[in-house]
This record gives C-alpha cells, structure tokens and sequence, in this order.
C-alpha cells in the first residue's frame, strides 16, 4: 500500500545534474589512482573554461546568467570532454574543445534544451580531426610506465610543454589498448598475440579496465536515482556484444573478444552518460531502443573498420542526427488525430 505523499516536487535540472557530477567521481577516482594526478588539472581546465565561455555567452544572448550558469549543464560538457581526451594534453587543447562545444554546438543552437549534439563530443570530435598528434599521448598506467613525472613535471608539461632533462614523452605515454590493437592486427598480429602484451589487462587495457568500472557504479547510481533509464545503456551495451560476439566467433584471430570492447576506450562512460543526454536521445521506449541499438553498431564498425580507434563520440553525433527522424516516426499519434489506434 502506498503512502502519502503522493504529489511530489520535480527533481530540478541542477539537481540532475549535480547527480550525474557525483557519478562520474568514482572513475575519475579509479583515474587518478592509476594514472596519476593530471586528469585533475584538465578537468580544472576544462571547467573554468565552460563556466566563463557560458557566462559571455549569456551575456551576449542577453540571458539571465546566474540561473543559467547555476544549473551545472556546462559542467557536465567540461568534465564529459576532459575524460575522453588525453590527461596530459596542452591546457590551449583543453580550452580550445570545451570552448568550441559551449559556444558552437549548444548556444548558436539555442542554449541548453536546443541543441542537436552532445556539446563534449562535437569538442572531441573538432580536437581529433585537427589535433590527431596531441590527441595520441595517453599517460600509461604507473605500474608500466619505464618512468614517472611528480605533479610538478605533468604540470610543467601541460602548460609549458617541457620534459624533464633526460625523459622523452614516449617513456611515461602510449597509444591507447584499441589503438594499439588496430595497429598490430594491420601489422598481421592475431588477436591472441595482441591480448599478451603488458599494456592489456583481463577485460581491456590495464588500469582502463577498472576505470571503467568505475563509471559503471556510477552509471549504476543513475539508474538508482532515476536520472536515467535502463534502455539506453543496456541495449548500447547488449548489442556492442552481441555484435562483437558475432565477429569474434566467425574469425578470433582477428576480431577481439566482446568483453574487451566494453571494458575498453569510452564504451562505458558513452553508455551511461554520453547516449543517455536527455537533448540527444529520443523521447520513446521503441526510439531509444533504435538509438542504442544503432550507436552500438556505429561504435563497433569504426573500431573494427574505421580510421580512428574508437568510435563512441562519433557514434553519438551520428545519431543525434538521426534522433528528430527516430522520434517522427516512434511518437504514436495523439488520440483523436488522423491516423490514430483506434
């Protein structure tokens, strides 16, 4: 039997995302942890730079700017952005992509509600296509890295881009487990031989992996606390296995095991935060199902096949697009209206 009361007050938008805020620490937690202190300072980066870009950008809008700014949507963008880009990148790469995302892709389209794309991946996307080389250097994980940097020498680099005397950028940094693994298989490597390498783990890369993780107890909290729904992510991810399942049955010498592929690159911060934007995603059961279903084909096909190693923020701009169709032909007809069940 329920109990009273039974007329709630609506959840706010600051709320919500505040929430989703809270969600992302424990990845980022588990980030640290393993791969040092300098994801910190581009999330820092990334922050102050989308709180001051949102504030011009009201005030030229002639928009109120403290409920605007209060409301933490920018600083979902921000963080979104600093976690899908390298920890050790330039601070003008940092502030070039958050900047870009706030301006380009959510106000010119009308502000937070208005706009067709995920600000954070029209940010990554402008930085891979225009930067690839700074977009390459990911720290290793300390328990593989042939040396170290203190906070000191990673700020050093960040903002001055200098190394310590007798250190090369390729001791400490790498290319990314699916970036590493598309290379080898071009190179005429199985699979079995790729997976042995240190930088591997047992799900995907070493340290990546548990990182991963750590955005699924997030994501896990979401679902808890009702900001999202289950549909998204478990179709996403559902179907990025089954797929992956499929090829790697057909031919396991050259397309990994489906477990690497959501333990690996953004899949599970692209299932519970990135597709699940309530702007992006499409507003029916059946729609949300076809967008999940076609962002996991997408983000599989690029890995597999594509020129770039992964293919999550490619994939949810490809169905932003298609989410105004999606919903047309998903929303059921108003009562009453030609063409509605009878």
């Amino acid at each position: 039997m329920w109990s009273s009361p039974f007329i709630t007050t609506p959840t706010s938008v600051s709320q919500i995302m505040l929430r989703v805020l809270i969600a992302l620490i424990p990845g980022i937690a588990l980030y640290v942890w393993y791969f040092g202190a300098a994801i910190l300072v581009s999330l820092a980066l990334a922050s102050i730079t989308a709180l001051v870009t949102e504030a011009v950008m009201l005030k030229l809008r002639n928009r109120p700017i403290k409920p605007f700014l209060s409301d933490n949507s920018a600083l979902i963008t921000a963080w979104l952005l600093a976690l899908s880009i390298p920890a050790l990148a330039p601070w003008w790469l940092v502030v070039v992509g958050t900047a870009f995302g706030i301006v380009v892709a959510k106000h010119l389209y009308g502000g937070l509600g208005n706009n067709l794309f995920n600000p954070a991946m029209i940010g990554y996307a402008v930085l891979i296509i225009s930067f690839p080389g700074h977009m390459t250097h990911w720290i290793s994980p300390q328990e593989l890295a042939s040396t170290g940097l203190s906070f000191a020498e990673q700020l050093n680099y960040i903002f001055n881009g200098v190394l310590p005397a007798a250190s090369a950028l390729d001791a400490y940094t790498m290319a990314t487990p699916l970036d590493t693994l598309k290379t080898q298989l071009h190179l005429g490597l199985s699979v079995e031989a790729i997976r042995d390498m240190p930088i591997f783990g047992y799900l995907g890369g070493k340290g990546g992996e548990i990182v991963a993780i750590g955005f699924a107890i997030g994501g896990i909290y979401l679902l808890l606390t009702r900001v999202i729904n289950w549909v998204i992510p478990s179709v996403y991810l559902g179907t990025l296995f089954a797929i992956a399942a499929i090829f790697h049955l057909a031919d396991p010498t050259h397309y990994v095991a489906p477990l690497f592929h959501l333990f690996s690159g953004a899949a599970i911060l692209g299932a519970f935060f990135i597709y699940t934007d309530p702007i992006g995603s499409p507003t029916t059961r059946k729609g949300q199902i076809i967008y999940a279903a076609g962002a996991a084909l997408l983000t599989f096909l690029i890995r597999a096949f594509g020129g770039f190693p992964d293919g999550v923020a490619f994939a949810a701009l490809l169905m932003n697009i298609c989410v105004p169709l999606i919903d047309a032909y998903t929303t059921p007809a108003v009562f009453g209206k030609k063409g509605a069940r009878k």
